[in-house]
């Protein structure tokens, strides 16, 4: 008996089963496994990669967006706004002077405080897209929690800004599990990643314009997903040059959209030079 106990012990360890009991739990058990976004940053234009993080598949799989066409000199965008700071109106400004399309993913706080930001995004044809209402871990929360959490954003914007179809999330603090992924798919989000970001959350410890426009520059690849958060005034009075830069190097901006009805795309495939 104890050796049979080992054995069973020693598989699930290697291989990730669970040799007796229920397989339908075990899949459910595997379905709410909660991943932390994070990947190997891009070096010298190179590709940046989730091969090691243990999440590729199922990304893939719900059909989330990491990458665009890394074909293409393209890249996308986009804010994380969960409060405002004071920076939105000149990032915004920033994006209408150089004729660059964003992507804002925003709160059930930002969405309160700050309906009149919210209705200049739509109107100067920025996207605006789910952060939560509350930015909790949706891996701890049920799916209806899910829904509602969604939903509230989602009701409360459109009847600020008159449009109803939020389509794109980004899952708060890059915390899903394939649970979260199914049961926002099947709300009609496609769950939006990155795979170019650096530290800039931290409003204590901001390092400067320069600072922020060489993490940024130093990353850009083709396809990039670029996460910027719109509390930094080092992302604030970076925007400009850093735009200006990709520009230079032959990036064009697209909108999300570009990737909503590209199905054909694989952003996984080797970069064609």
């Amino acid at each position: 008996m104890k050796f049979a106990l080992m054995v069973a012990i020693l598989s699930s360890c290697l291989f990730g089963s669970v040799p007796w009991g229920d397989d339908g739990a075990a899949a459910n058990a595997f379905a709410d496994k909660a991943f932390h976004f994070g990947f190997k940053k891009s070096v010298g234009g190179q590709l940046p990669s989730i091969n090691e993080e243990g999440f590729k598949d199922i990304i893939e799989k719900h059909n989330a967006i990491f990458l665009g066409d890394t074909s293409r000199k393209e890249l996308f965008l986009t804010f994380d706004n969960g409060y405002e700071n004071g920076y939105t109106s000149a990032i915004l400004d920033t994006l209408k002077a150089k004729q660059v399309p964003a992507a804002f993913f925003v709160t059930g706080h930002y969405v309160k405080s700050q309906p009149e930001l919210l209705k200049r995004m739509v109107a100067e044809g920025h996207l605006v897209g789910n952060h939560s209402w509350s930015h909790p871990d949706m891996t701890t929360i049920s799916d209806g929690e899910i829904k509602q959490e969604l939903d509230r954003v989602n009701d409360e914007a459109a009847r600020i800004t008159g449009k109803s179809d939020m389509k794109y999330l980004r899952p708060p603090r890059g915390i899903f599990s394939e649970r979260t992924l199914a049961v926002t798919n099947s709300m009609g989000y496609r769950n939006v990643f990155w795979s170019l970001a650096y530290k800039d959350w931290d409003v204590n410890s901001q390092r400067g314009e320069a600072y922020a426009y060489k993490n940024v520059v130093s990353q850009l690849h083709p396809g990039a997903v670029i996460l910027l958060h719109s509390i930094s005034k080092d992302n604030a009075a970076a925007l400009g040059s850093i735009i200006d830069e990709a520009k230079r190097q032959g990036y064009e901006f697209k909108s999300l959209d570009a990737l909503q009805n590209s199905s054909d795309i694989d952003p996984f495939r080797p970069l064609v030079r």
